[in-house]
Order: structure tokens, then C-alpha cells, then sequence
């Protein structure tokens, strides 16, 4: 084959697929492609069909307590305003209920139930702080006339704290709370022994540090001493051995508890949980199932908000205290408030106000103080300073071994 020229022309490229417009092989080729875009399609549909799954699956775990929301609107005019916008009150309460799966054999069940820990958890506008402020059990406090389940009605009467919850659930205990310290009760969240339990053993245990070794029947608890990782079941004897830890007092019980919620936050901050699907959603199942809360916390959406402002706090931000009392003057085995100290945090709280927490000994204010003729304080009167005041207690990035 020659050119126009008359010389050898240069050989014709072979062919290739391409080359030849119709060949068979590129139907085959559009064909393929066509079958893989539907392969991935199925593939994200089955994803979100799963993830909604999921969703749907953790939001039903969730119980809600409209009985406390309709008992609580009868009474709206007597409840204090709603607090700095923004910021958020939620009342966390640790029932101590035998009735359940799993509850029994921590004591028979003779069908009612106290508030075993009672905390309130103050989450402050722009997710700045969150304090959690412990309310003793056996705190003496003015108990309003609450309505019973069988319909009845108590009558206002000056008791321990957690008779509230036994005389009528969780919107007697929000009415007592409130009355107590001013503070409007956002929202709240009941939890009993075996969602606590679930909720330690979804994160794979919670570490602590005893200096002494530990067998407590009546807690369900023998731990050497030492750092050692709880699991849900001795987590559980943990926070609730009274006589067995320490010097058998209450307050060394919640100090216990605030030092164990503490290392449990830090846990479920970590980058190890929270980024992690496989170890995120067995601590939303466990969490979702643990807990009754009232309609405005219903919902995993709601849930997922809450622990999304949490996250945004840093771990020293997230204090642990208790509320300042003493030994009742009438029976060494309650608790009464401390004054002005207990007033000055409810009103620091209520205000959205900084308040600071430093580790020390139980306050002593009220028990050491000299008192004048009245019976007060020498300085009950005295002007509140202007400073952030600080109050015992810790933070969260201290840890239950700090």
C-alpha cells in the first residue's frame, strides 16, 4: 500500500476495543457499569435501611414518664420560673426499686421505692460548665402533699429526702427539690440497679483505686485493693456499700459515687467509645434502655443533643459536689443544710453563676463555727463576697483514682 506520493505508507494501528464505533464488547461494558450503580445504590439503601433500623430500635428502648408531667402541671403555679435560657436543670435519680429483671436479689420487693442517689445536673448556657450537685437521702427537708398511685394524697410533712420518691414518684421528688433549692427542674431521668449495671459493662468496665481491700455481703462486693477495672455488678456494690468502704458514712458514699460518674464520663468522652460504632452502640442500647424520662427527653434525638453538649465540656469542667449540710440537730443520723453556704450554691445555680469546686475533708461550716446568743453563726449576716465560690467537691478529669 502506497501513499499519494507513491511511497510505502506507514502500517495502519491495530485495532483496539474502542476503536471500531458498535463493536460488541462496549453494550457489555455500559451493561457492567449499569449493574454496579445499582449494586452500590442497594448497598447505601440497605446501609440507611440498617442505620434506620437502629434508630428506630435505640428511640424504643427509651421509657417515658408522662405520669410526673401531668402530676407536675397541676402544680405549675407553685413551681419556680425557668432559669437562665439556654441553660438546662435535669434531676438524675438512682432508684433503688427490687421489682425487675435483675433487681430482686438486691432485697425484696415489697412494691414500693426510695431514690437511692439523687443528683441535680446544672448544664450551663453556651455549654461552658455542668455541675453535679448531690442531694443526701437522708437530707431533712419539707415534703409537700404528693398524690400516692393508689390515688390518695400524703400530707406536707418535714421527713428525710428520699421519702419523696416512695410517697409519690418522681414528680414529688421534683416538687421537694424544687421547693428546697428554687431551682426549676428541666427535665429527668430515672435509673434502677440493672441499667446502671448495663451502662458500666457497655463501656467495658469503669477504673477505680481502693486503698483498702473490700467484702461487703450486703453490697454484693469483694475487690482487693488497688487499681482495678469494675465491671457492671461490682460497679453497682461500689456505689451503694455504706459500711464496708471507708468510715460507713454517707457521705463518704456519695463522695464515692461522684468520684466513680466521674471516671464513667471521662470513658464515654474518649475518642475510644464515641468513635467507635462497634463500642458506641452497645452504650446507647444499654443507655437508652436504663433509663425513664419525661417527654422532652424521650427521643434519641433529644438523648443524642444531651450527650452532644456533654462532649462539648471539657472534663474539668464537670464538677461533682455536695450540698453543704451537717449532721440534724435532732438526731445525728440525718442531714440538715448548711446556711448561708447551701443558699449562696442554689442561687449561684439558679443565676447561671460560676461555681468552683476544690477536693478537701466534708465542710465542717456550722459545726466548728462559734455561734452567738441567737443560736446563728457569728457571720450568718455577713455580706456574700463577689468572688466565685468554691465548694468541696472535684472534676471529672481527676478520676476515680486521683
Amino acid at each position: 500500500m502506497t501513499d499519494r506520493a507513491g511511497t510505502p505508507a506507514e502500517p495502519d494501528p491495530p485495532a483496539t476495543e474502542d476503536a471500531t464505533p458498535g463493536a460488541p464488547e462496549e453494550p457489555h461494558r455500559r451493561h457492567w457499569l449499569r449493574w454496579t450503580a445499582l449494586g452500590v445504590s442497594l448497598v447505601v439503601l440497605a446501609a440507611a435501611g440498617v442505620g434506620w433500623w437502629f434508630y428506630r430500635k435505640l428511640d424504643g428502648n427509651i421509657t417515658t414518664d408522662t405520669t410526673a408531667a401531668a402530676e407536675l402541671r397541676r402544680y405549675e403555679k407553685e413551681r419556680p420560673p425557668a432559669g437562665v435560657s439556654a441553660a438546662r436543670n435535669i434531676l438524675l435519680i438512682g432508684s433503688d426499686t427490687r421489682s425487675g429483671e435483675g433487681n430482686r436479689k438486691y432485697g425484696k420487693d415489697r412494691g414500693t421505692q426510695r431514690s437511692d442517689t439523687t443528683i441535680l445536673l446544672h448544664l450551663s448556657a453556651g455549654k461552658k460548665s455542668a455541675t453535679a450537685m448531690s442531694l443526701p437521702r437522708d437530707l431533712m427537708v419539707t415534703i409537700p402533699s404528693c398524690r400516692k398511685t393508689d390515688g390518695t394524697r400524703t400530707r406536707e410533712q418535714f421527713a428525710q429526702f428520699n421519702w419523696a420518691f416512695e410517697f409519690g414518684g418522681t414528680a414529688c421528688t421534683i416538687r421537694t427539690v424544687e421547693k428546697l433549692t428554687g431551682i426549676r427542674v428541666d427535665h429527668h431521668m430515672v435509673i434502677d440497679f440493672r441499667g446502671f449495671k448495663k451502662m458500666v459493662d457497655a463501656v467495658d468496665g469503669v477504673e477505680v483505686c481502693l486503698k483498702e481491700p473490700v467484702n461487703d455481703a450486703d453490697a454484693k462486693l469483694k475487690l482487693p485493693a488497688g487499681r482495678q477495672t469494675l465491671n457492671g455488678e461490682q460497679a453497682l456494690g461500689f456505689v451503694r456499700a455504706r459500711k464496708s468502704i471507708g468510715n460507713g458514712s454517707d457521705t463518704e458514699r456519695m463522695d464515692r459515687q461522684q468520684q466513680f460518674l466521674g471516671a464513667l464520663v471521662s470513658k464515654v468522652q474518649s475518642d475510644g467509645v464515641l468513635l467507635n460504632p462497634t463500642k458506641l452502640y452497645p452504650v446507647l442500647d444499654a443507655a437508652t434502655k436504663a433509663i425513664t424520662t419525661d417527654p422532652g427527653l424521650d427521643s434519641l434525638r433529644d438523648l443524642y443533643d444531651l450527650a452532644r453538649s456533654m462532649r462539648a465540656i471539657p472534663t474539668e469542667k464537670v464538677q461533682f459536689l455536695t450540698v453543704p449540710r451537717r449532721p440534724y440537730t435532732y438526731n445525728a443520723n440525718r442531714d440538715e443544710l448548711v446556711q448561708p453556704a447551701a443558699s449562696q450554691l442554689f442561687k449561684q445555680l439558679r443565676e447561671d453563676r460560676p461555681v468552683a469546686v476544690t477536693p478537701g475533708e466534708e465542710e465542717k461550716a456550722g459545726t466548728d463555727r462559734k455561734t452567738g446568743a441567737d443560736g446563728k453563726p457569728d457571720d450568718a449576716d455577713a455580706p456574700t463576697p463577689t468572688a466565685t465560690p468554691t465548694f468541696t467537691g472535684r472534676n471529672a478529669a481527676e478520676g476515680a483514682c486521683s
